[in-house]
């Protein structure tokens, strides 16, 4: 299902026009803002599917509410590419396209702490898992989660909003480097 939402982006993509080589170079770069877009979407889905691909490889059974936090992790993710399109329309409304965006993420990230904590509640993991992970993938969540809500706020004052989102690589690797007694188990 991720690879299905990764492709519909890419089918949403315009395709640039032109009869000559300057005309088709012209119309790419005033769809630059889709293909931006794109990269941030590719970008949010691939790490959505990596966090959950590497910790449910350490998952043999479903518990608890885990299939039902699951399901609506991957209804957000199938969202994102139609939340993908709202965000680069040229309707105006910056504010509400921005922040439906960036609420669709937050649900997402939700719903991914959620089924880390069924994992942990139920103890559905493996023994061979990596120790800490759980706490590690926890933070990773509430990182991304935490980063695209404040992003809301942030979208009402100005459309350097984005920024918040560019900063999400940053703040992992500082979050990573912090001492693992203050990131918590």
């Amino acid at each position: 299902m991720v690879a299905i939402a990764i492709t519909l982006l890419a089918l949403g993509l315009p395709v640039p026009r032109g009869a000559t080589n300057a005309e088709l170079l012209r119309s790419a770069g005033d769809h630059l803002d889709d293909y931006l877009a794109f990269l941030i979407s590719f970008a949010v889905i691939g790490g959505h599917w990596f966090a959950h691909h590497r910790t449910f490889r350490y998952v043999p059974r479903l518990g608890g509410r885990l299939g039902q936090w699951n399901m609506l992790w991957l209804l957000m993710i199938i969202t994102t590419p139609f939340a993908t399109r709202v965000l680069t329309s040229e309707e105006g409304a910056f504010e509400s396209r921005f922040i439906f965006y960036a609420a669709v993420q937050v649900l997402a990230g939700l719903f991914s702490l959620l089924m880390i904590r069924e994992i942990a509640r139920h103890r559905l993991l493996r023994p061979a898992a990596p120790p800490g992970m759980i706490g590690a993938y926890s933070w990773r969540a509430a990182v991304l989660t935490g980063t695209f809500a404040v992003s809301i706020p942030v979208a009402l004052l100005t459309r350097w909003a984005y920024v918040c989102w560019a900063a999400i690589p940053l703040i992992l690797r500082a979050v990573r480097h912090l001492p693992a007694h203050r990131r918590g188990p």
